[in-house]
């Protein structure tokens, strides 16, 4: 059901398209799940029995900015041919209706409340609230490890800076002011922040974000953050350079957004 190396924009995408009533969604649910960061998929209820199989998923996702989104996905073999059916909805409630109007053998209705599922899960039961595995994504999201020491390394630092600044294609690089001050650095340090592989437009593109901490003169610290990607129309090699780590991953999703 669920490919450890698939990425959230391919899991959304496959999501989407297998769903016979995709197109019954909000327009604002598909909308908010184009900026979705990362997913979780986990097992909420199934039956078994020798004419009916139900089982029902829950999707979460978590957006760019921070809050997350459920999606509830009821498949079944209910169908006039017995292949496997999906279906997508956006409140649990609503998922729980189409699984009791499922046919059972003899053409009864699946009641969904007497006896529960044939995996001993009681199907009409709701989640206290997130899966486990979304909060602790969220939480890394909002909190981010502690960060390490900085271990800054006298190794030419100021002209580094400038050949960082000169690699730079990106229209709103750091300007004259950032170079003058940076061309007092004594020592820096390259740490890499982010890293995914992801299709954009229908082609395979990467993502590599790091962070260049300069150690000034003065004792003051500066970082800039560059971004190195192959989201451009020929799928050549591209550097990015912001002065602020948000700048930097705002880039990273406009240029990866789904489309």
């Amino acid at each position: 059901m669920s490919d450890p190396y698939e990425t959230t924009e391919e899991h959304l995408e496959r999501l989407l398209g297998r769903a016979l009533n995709s197109f019954d969604l909000p327009d604002a649910t598909v909308e908010r799940l184009e900026s979705a960061l990362a997913h979780s998929t986990s097992l909420h209820s199934s039956h078994h029995s020798a004419g009916l199989h139900r089982e029902t998923f829950k999707h979460a996702f978590l957006l760019s900015d921070g809050s997350s989104l459920i999606l509830w996905e009821l498949t079944h073999n209910a169908g006039r041919d017995g292949t496997t059916q999906h279906e997508l909805y956006t409140e649990a409630a609503d998922v729980r209706l189409a699984a009791s109007r499922l046919p059972r053998p003899g053409g009864a209705a699946a009641s969904g409340v007497s006896g529960g599922d044939a995996d001993g899960r009681d199907p009409e039961g709701e989640d206290a609230g997130l899966d486990a595995d979304l909060e602790i994504l969220a939480a890394l999201m909002a909190t981010g490890p502690s960060p390490a020491p900085r271990i800054f390394i006298p190794d030419n630092s100021a002209d580094h800076a400038r050949r960082v600044l000169r690699r730079a294609e990106n229209a709103d690089r750091p300007g004259r002011d950032a170079a003058l001050r940076l061309g007092s650095a004594v020592a820096h340090q390259i740490t890499q922040a982010f890293g995914r592989q992801c299709s954009v437009e229908g082609r395979d593109a990467g993502f590599t974000l790091y962070e260049h901490a300069f150690l000034l003169r003065d004792s003051s610290e500066v970082s800039l953050w560059e971004v190195e990607h192959t989201a451009t129309p020929d799928g050549r090699h591209m550097c990015e350079v912001y002065e602020t780590e948000r700048a930097a991953r705002e880039a990273m999703e406009l240029r990866a957004r789904v489309r």
